[in-house]
């Protein structure tokens, strides 16, 4: 795998972490009034005409049915099973917890990636993640309780479906278009959930149409990103990155809640960014001595 192809993974999964970490704290907003199944619905319908023309924009309508349909129908089933599962669990648990339990992400698709894509893992990817795992225990200090929970087993399945769907998606790429890995999960995601949550739909109350709008837009500028994240990079290599949602879990909880970060916080998130410059400085070492 190209160096230069990791670094532009790793700046896709940097916007992707950014835009689904707005995404998260809009979903727990709306988790306070509607249904774990129809918050993921809300998530998926309301990107889909986002993603509708984002399609025709880029000319590329007749790709979306030259596609693998088998892994296409399991990211959608695992994405309406990962949304629902998570949305229960933040309504559960607090952000930082959550987060927490759901960083073993990284751990998994790492793990995953070596005998589905056939990587070779080098020791440094292995540092970056236990470090950056090392990080964001001493930043979110959760609550131990939490961990033996109905909440933190929702977590976990979430964690483990989003592993599953990142590799899936690595596969898809090698044959298929962006704008159909894209488009299909939306879609999948859409139908799906929504038939699901049907029988216990809640109506949307018109003071939420703001939230509902962010939401659409950083779900599909979320989705853009991580595609393009696990199109082009080596997994191990983008996956410790997700560990930079800690950062935005910072910044959100003092521009919305005015909340200061203790010295916990502040030492774990220079853990993590200590790990991530020591990845990008690698593979930028990687760029500098490839041949001409």
């Amino acid at each position: 795998m190209p160096a230069s192809s990791n670094l532009r993974s790793i700046v896709a999964m940097l916007l992707a972490v950014g835009f689904f970490s707005l995404m998260d704290a809009v979903m727990k907003a709306l988790g306070a009034d509607y249904p774990p199944m129809q918050v993921a619905a809300m998530r998926g319908l309301s990107a889909l005409p986002l993603v509708c023309l984002y399609v025709v924009w880029r000319g590329q309508t007749r790709a979306l049915w030259r596609v693998r349909w088998p892994l296409h129908l399991l990211r959608g089933l695992i994405g309406v099973l990962m949304l629902s599962l998570f949305a229960f669990a933040i309504r559960e648990l607090a952000l930082a917890e959550a987060y927490t339990i759901f960083f073993i992400a990284p751990l998994l698709i790492t793990l995953l990636s070596i005998p589905i894509l056939k990587e070779r893992v080098r020791p440094t990817h292995w540092i970056a993640i236990a470090v950056g795992m090392l990080g964001v225990i001493i930043a979110m200090r959760p609550n131990q309780d939490a961990f033996f929970s109905l909440g933190a087993l929702a977590v976990l399945a979430a964690a483990s479906c989003y592993a599953i769907s990142a590799i899936a998606g690595r596969v898809l790429s090698r044959t298929d278009a962006s704008v159909s890995l894209v488009f299909w999960m939306t879609s999948m995601l859409s139908v799906g959930a929504g038939l699901l949550a049907l029988p216990n739909w809640v109506p949307i109350a018109p003071a939420h149409g703001t939230l509902i709008l962010a939401l659409a837009i950083t779900g599909f500028l979320g989705q853009l990103a991580i595609t393009e994240a696990f199109r082009h990079g080596q997994a191990s290599v983008v996956a410790p990155f997700e560990y930079t949602a800690l950062a935005w879990g910072v910044g959100l909880d003092w521009a919305l809640w005015r909340t200061v970060p203790d010295q916990y916080t502040l030492l774990g998130g220079a853990i993590i960014i200590a790990s991530g410059l020591y990845l990008i400085r690698q593979e930028q070492g990687k760029v500098v001595s490839l041949p001409p």
